[in-house]
């Protein structure tokens, strides 16, 4: 009702030039009462759709539909430099295609700032991976890296969250294309030749920096303030439950990733209720969260043993496989022949059909990666530098489900390759087909929730009742 219905912004006579003025619900951003909440891009959207459909739905909710298509399509390209031109990629597609926790970004019209943001994300990734890729050999590498630098300001402009690309384009050049280490790091500021590398980060952080100047200064200075039912742990007089609560949520925002059953258009009040003593039994759940996330990432920046996995192949030292294809450093790009068809011959996890030479980073890369696609872009929710106006929000996710869906994929090729039995191979593929079947049903089952008002609501009563 107040992003589109009582909107003046979205008013023919009114001028186009207040959407820059005012926060997403049209309420002027200096204004004690404004959410602050600035995506001028996403309101610009909308006043497209009233110009052209009015208040007719179906015109908001086809951008939206379409929207995600497109979003789709750039996450699965960029998949294709993880994975290759194989199943890898279209799995990790699927994935992101029919995981039910897009349903409110998409079927919600407000979520369109989600989906926007995530497409310029993308955008501005993929300019800075043709800088990386064109850098030191063509002139037009700076002209990618300014795309980058523009994209991730409309991403922002879309919603807030969409700075973070600018971070996660850094990861993505130090550890992927670089492939250096935590170690390697501070040593590599010695080498000239790695000085275009701490230039482009330089550029990145600038430009970051800048970026979040401006909108602090637009937005007066000052933090949002929230009422005490869209945030109650941020209200609570006890830092223990502060700060149990703030660190209990991500794992249960993994949770809605790993297993979306329970979902609901209303997470505020008591819908999580608020851990108060350390004899918490969710505790549990946090301290397993976080040891997990910390052994992943540490054995990813580490390195592998000495067997290591290659796109799909088994290798051992550097030296050739079975079939003739060799790694020779466990972080380095490969040269791998990668196989492209369905109808042919298996090996190894990789079809073969047309042959074509590509640099595949290996596990650890798309591991460190996937990781910071994951956390980035969710630092904004978790109230660790400013307290957000909810508990949790389901299309806050939309980006980080782009980590998500990469780590499913590493770790379903992973379990593929490691698989000796024929059986065993066929089992971990029919799974993952069944868990992106399952996936899509229960898209189509959530988004019935989102029909008319009354079904949202009573979708919610289970997880929300006092609302």
């Amino acid at each position: 009702s107040r992003a589109i219905k009582t909107n003046q912004d979205l008013l023919p006579e009114t001028p186009w030039t207040h959407i820059f003025y005012n926060d997403f619900w049209g309420t002027l951003l200096t204004h004690s009462g404004s959410h602050k909440s600035y995506r001028p891009l996403c309101t610009l959207s909308f006043r497209i759709n009233h110009a052209v459909g009015g208040m007719d739905p179906w015109g908001y909710h086809l951008v939206n539909v379409l929207l995600h298509a497109a979003v789709t399509g750039l996450f699965t390209n960029f998949s294709r430099i993880l994975f290759g031109d194989g199943y890898w990629t279209l799995i990790a597609g699927l994935l992101f295609a029919s995981h039910p926790i897009h349903t409110e970004a998409v079927a919600g019209i407000v979520g369109r700032a989600d989906i926007g943001a995530c497409l310029f994300f993308l955008l501005s990734l993929m300019c800075y991976v043709k800088h990386c890729s064109t850098r030191g050999s063509s002139p037009s590498t700076w002209g990618w890296i300014l795309g980058a630098g523009l994209c991730a300001g409309c991403s922002m402009l879309w919603k807030e969250q969409g700075v973070t690309v600018l971070a996660i384009s850094a990861v993505y050049d130090i550890f992927v294309f670089h492939r250096l280490k935590m170690h390697q790091i501070i040593p590599a500021l010695y080498k000239r030749k790695n000085l275009t590398l701490f230039f482009s980060i330089g550029l990145l952080t600038s430009w970051g920096t800048a970026l979040l100047g401006v909108r602090l200064y637009w937005m007066g200075n000052k933090p949002p303030s929230f009422s005490n039912s869209d945030n109650p742990a941020a209200d609570s007089d006890s830092f223990l439950t502060r700060t149990l609560t703030f660190f209990y949520l991500p794992t249960k925002n993994l949770w809605l990733l790993l297993c979306p059953d329970t979902l609901s258009f209303d997470w505020s009040m008591d819908a999580v209720p608020l851990l108060k003593a350390v004899s918490d039994w969710r505790n549990l759940h946090t301290v397993a969260f976080y040891a997990g996330l910390f052994l992943l990432a540490y054995f990813s920046l580490k390195g592998s043993s000495n067997e290591r996995e290659c796109n799909g192949r088994t290798v051992m030292n550097g030296k050739q496989n079975a079939n003739g294809h060799s790694c020779h450093s466990e972080m380095e790009y490969k040269t791998l022949e990668v196989k492209s068809s369905f109808a042919s011959k298996e090996e190894n996890g990789i079809k073969r059909h047309e042959m074509q030479k590509v640099q595949l980073p290996s596990t650890e890369n798309i591991v460190i990666l996937s990781l910071s696609l994951l956390i980035v872009p969710f630092v904004p929710a978790t109230n660790l530098f400013f307290y957000v106006g909810f508990v949790i929000a389901e299309r806050v996710l939309y980006v980080p489900s782009m980590g998500f869906c990469l780590l499913v994929t590493v770790g379903v090729r992973a379990l593929y390759v490691k698989a000796q039995k024929r059986f065993l191979k066929n089992l971990v593929f029919c799974s993952t087909a069944a868990l992106i079947v399952f996936y899509g049903l229960k898209t189509v089952v959530r988004n019935g929730d989102w029909q008319n008002e009354e079904m949202l609501y009573r979708s919610g009563i289970k997880v929300n009742p006092a609302k």
